[in-house]
């Protein structure tokens, strides 16, 4: 009997042993925590453009210790913030996740509808109409709800940005939750779309105030300005925006001197990139990302690059010392996931949701062809002539019911109505807007197939268009072109196919990255695919990206 209960006690043993064992070497390898930064407005030769007055800390650390693909293009038109970050993290393109543009025109009611407009929810942290925001008007699956999948949803996925966009459409239908930040305020709020009240967390990181810490310093470069020698020089008023309040465009800049009766300034300043990161820290430390054996994903957005792109352009002094700044400010990061989740154990990518042309005037003074479309701002005025054309002929006004997304939108309803042949009266707006100077293309959208364009242009056009948001008549303009005129004519924009809007930089770090260089050609949409390979799961469902094989090591054990 002895012996009997000896030998039981002894397979117990050896079985629980074994149990264990094999429980611990059968663990999937991932990492603890997947990074997402997306920089707005990030042109892909800032890592090189400044790349002398980076430290080794920011930037030329995910250089030199990560993974840069240095020919990652956008695959589709128009190039646009709510766009890039769905596609990024759909891995998918218009046509197909439903974001036609940061706004569109429904096709079905011609309601303009803006990205991630929700008035079903309510906001949390506010009575602003800025929390009235969720996911909902994005028809695929992101990279994030797939590790919610794989993981029976005990993955914590969070998004981060100042635009509400930024924050909500990387971080898909399930996460945890999404923080966008609020100008009426100067909070981080959420809608109910995810939660009824705020963590006490950032209750608490709201009532630090570090807004109002940063908005009461002036903005002077980081570094003597005669250093500053990647940009024009200071005071450039042709080319650059000035605050509301200043006489032109010069160092210092006297933030709280512009500050209007709310928080909205703060967008505009490289402060707003370390209050974004500021948060980012605070979520990771409250939320626990990275501590236990799930993988987790922070999906991160720097806003205030595409505010201060669109205010001083490219070749600005200011531009150059947002860089500079946010290259501190990303070591700063890095070096706090390297303390919280630890060096090796998380996975990091940087890439950006579009890049920005030179100013046009500025490439003109230089004798470069370039030039302001004044045909595309998007107002009623600017419709008058074609619909006056269109009306002496059919007898109907108001046939074009917008220029939007450099897309002409036609009124339906009133042409079904009148009995009026939709295609002659494609013909006749393709011939007049054909005849305006600074226009390569007029293109039929429906009928895309049978017109004589470029390859790279043909795919582009299909990629973005999607029947129930976009326009019927797709507008391309010549190299160095983009819509605008009188105020807009400072600064910079995008939306274009060119490089300076679609090349964009692709970064990886980390856990299960190689270390090195691509030069072959990737897209955008190849982002999502990589990280679901890493992770080892099923890609978004409206995915048509390739997993980006030179990024990964062959063995993924721990690392």
């Amino acid at each position: 009997m002895k012996l009997r209960k000896l030998l039981l006690f002894s397979f117990i043993c050896f079985s629980g042993i074994a149990y264990s064992q094999n429980k611990k070497t059968s663990a999937l390898p991932r990492p603890k925590l997947v990074v997402g930064l997306v920089v707005d407005q990030m042109r892909w030769d800032y890592l090189y453009r400044y790349y002398e007055r980076y430290s080794n800390k920011g930037f030329k650390r995910l250089l030199n210790e990560g993974f840069s693909c240095e020919n990652t293009y956008i695959p589709y038109i128009p190039t646009y913030t709510a766009i890039g970050h769905s596609t990024i993290y759909t891995g998918s393109i218009p046509a197909i996740h439903g974001i036609a543009g940061n706004d569109w025109l429904e096709q079905n009611n011609g309601r303009m509808e803006y990205c991630t407009e929700d008035t079903t929810v309510k906001a949390v942290g506010s009575t602003s109409k800025a929390g009235r925001m969720s996911p909902r008007n994005l028809w695929a699956t992101t990279i994030t709800d797939e590790l919610k999948l794989a993981t029976n949803f005990r993955s914590k996925v969070i998004g981060i940005a100042l635009k509400d966009r930024g924050g909500i459409l990387p971080v898909g239908h399930s996460a945890n939750a999404a923080y966008w930040y609020d100008d009426l305020t100067g909070n981080w709020i959420t809608s109910t779309y995810y939660m009824s009240d705020l963590p006490q967390w950032v209750k608490a990181f709201n009532e630090q105030r570090l807004v109002d810490k940063y908005l009461t310093q002036k903005w002077n470069t980081q570094y003597p300005i005669e250093s500053y020698k990647q940009s024009s020089e200071d005071n450039s008023p042709r080319y650059e925006g000035k605050f509301k309040n200043e006489k032109g465009p010069i160092f210092p800049h006297d933030i709280a001197v512009n500050r209007t009766s709310d928080w909205s300034i703060i967008r505009n300043t490289p402060f707003a990139n370390t209050l974004t990161f500021d948060f980012a820290k605070a979520s990771i430390e409250n939320e626990a990302l990275g501590q236990d054996e799930v993988t987790d994903f922070l999906a991160v957005s720097l806003s205030s690059t595409d505010y201060l792109g669109h205010q001083f352009g490219p070749n600005s002094i200011e531009i150059e010392d947002t860089y500079l700044r946010l290259d501190n400010d990303l070591a700063a990061f890095l070096e706090h996931l390297d303390k919280t989740v630890g060096k090796g154990q998380y996975t990091i990518f940087l890439s950006a949701d579009h890049g920005a042309a030179h100013n046009p005037i500025f490439l003109k003074d230089n004798k470069i062809p370039a030039g302001l479309w004044s045909g595309a701002s998007g107002l009623k005025a600017d419709i008058s002539e074609i619909n006056n054309i269109l009306a002496k002929k059919y007898n109907t006004d108001k046939i074009v019911r917008r220029l939007f997304n450099y897309q002409v939108n036609f009124n339906y309803p009133l042409i079904e109505e009148k009995n009026l042949n939709l295609e002659e009266i494609k013909k006749d707006v393709i011939a007049y807007y054909k005849k305006q100077a600074g226009v390569s293309y007029v293109i039929d959208l429906k009928n895309i197939g049978i017109q004589p364009l470029p390859d790279a242009l043909k795919s582009r056009t299909i990629n973005g268009y999607n029947e129930k948001r976009s326009g019927e008549v797709q507008i391309i303009l010549n190299p160095g072109w983009y819509q605008g005129s009188g105020n807009q004519a400072t600064g910079t924009t995008h939306g274009t196919w060119n490089p300076y809007d679609t090349h964009i930089p692709l970064l990886f770090m980390g856990w299960g990255i190689k270390q090195g260089k691509s030069n072959q050609e990737y897209f955008m949409t190849d982002i999502a695919s990589t990280i679901a390979a890493l992770l080892r799961i099923q890609e978004p469902n409206g995915n048509v990206g390739k997993p980006i094989a030179e990024v990964i090591k062959l063995s993924l054990g721990s690392d």
